[in-house]
């Protein structure tokens, strides 16, 4: 890929544990890897920087930003404050998932599961129309599933897949309320680590209460910005909108000791220079300790639809591992197309 180029990627995760029963009852270490994975599925994009990509079939292949040269945010009138106020605090990110539903859409999903030598070994492939002409409904225009997906009972081999069907299907299967409140995290287990999740996602940089990973996340708190360098670029994105990489990476010259305590390794959002909306979000995470460790990289994107913004693409890709657990490895790719907004919606 050209220096001036990058993609949003789904790019790679890898999750291994080390495990003492006389230490940690393993009950408890079930049910936290179970909420650690959904926390993992629901962060966010683009870009070949600190992370390495496991090398294997990669389904997202389309660029969607070109990069032009490093911008002096000073001299057009901007400071970094601006930019992360708006990373933490952004509402439009989240409203767009929401807008969504106003919209008769297609959604194509692709997942994908890989053996130990990284060699496809099951797909799932669901094209699905969200249907809002009417009364709301969902349609399934394809359903293709090859290889090692299920269990002999019925259920999905992988507790990855299963939490995908769990996010993606329910958003899905919704209708659209106006002015409806924000989840408060006691709908259950999966709802409170999905509403927790969220705040990482849509305002990164905030402080999430997920086991083991405490205030990792405070990434613009006055003790981690010393770990971190900002950076600047100009680009197009869709060919057509002038925007701002605004790059968040932990600093090069740090000790290797200092390196491994730090779980967010990058953080990038790319903001439309026009009217400083939010089209994209990037963030790469590394953390180990002595319950395990991971590697994960996500990827979402919008684009303008009339006069909202609407997600066009989800990528995600990693492994994951725990014990007495068969070791996960799965890639999702979810293409949302042909919005149309349809009367008295």
């Amino acid at each position: 890929m050209d220096d001036g180029e990058f993609r949003f990627h789904h790019l790679s995760s890898i999750i291994r544990f080390t495990f003492s029963i006389s230490h940690f009852p393993f009950y408890l270490l079930h049910l936290s890897m179970k909420k650690i994975l959904l926390f993992l599925l629901l962060i966010p994009l683009f870009y070949k920087g600190f992370a390495q990509e496991i090398n294997r079939f990669n389904p997202d292949t389309i660029k969607t930003i070109v990069l032009d040269s490093a911008v002096n945010i000073k001299a057009e009138k901007l400071n970094v404050e601006t930019f992360i106020r708006k990373v933490m605090y952004d509402t439009s990110f989240y409203q767009s998932f929401r807008d969504m539903k106003r919209y008769t859409f297609i959604a194509e999903n692709r997942i994908y599961s890989y053996d130990k030598k990284n060699k496809v070994d099951g797909k799932i492939y669901r094209k699905i129309r969200h249907n809002n002409s009417g009364p709301y409904k969902m349609e399934y225009l394809v359903k293709q599933d090859t290889g090692k997906i299920y269990k002999k009972n019925g259920k999905y081999q992988l507790y990855t897949v299963e939490m995908f069907d769990y996010i993606f299907m329910n958003a899905y299967n919704t209708d659209f309320v106006p002015n409806a409140p924000k989840p408060d995290g006691k709908g259950g287990t999966n709802e409170s680590y999905k509403d927790k999740l969220k705040t990482l996602i849509f305002n990164p940089g905030r402080p999430v209460k997920v086991p083991f990973i405490g205030s990792k996340t405070e990434i613009f708190s006055a003790n981690m910005r010393q770990y971190y360098d900002y950076g600047f670029t100009s680009g197009t994105y869709l060919d057509s909108i002038p925007v701002y990489r605004f790059k968040v990476s932990v600093k090069p010259d740090l000790s290797s000791w200092t390196k491994d305590g730090i779980m967010i390794k990058e953080l990038v959002t790319i903001f439309d220079k026009r009217n400083f909306n939010i089209l994209g979000r990037y963030v790469d995470m590394k953390y180990s300790n002595m319950l395990f460790d991971f590697d994960v990289q996500m990827n979402i994107e919008m684009g303008y639809f009339g006069e909202d913004k609407l997600p066009t693409k989800i990528t995600y890709q990693g492994n994951w591992d725990y014990p007495f657990k068969k070791e996960e490895r799965a890639s999702f790719l979810i293409v949302h197309k042909d919005y149309k907004l349809e009367k008295g919606k």
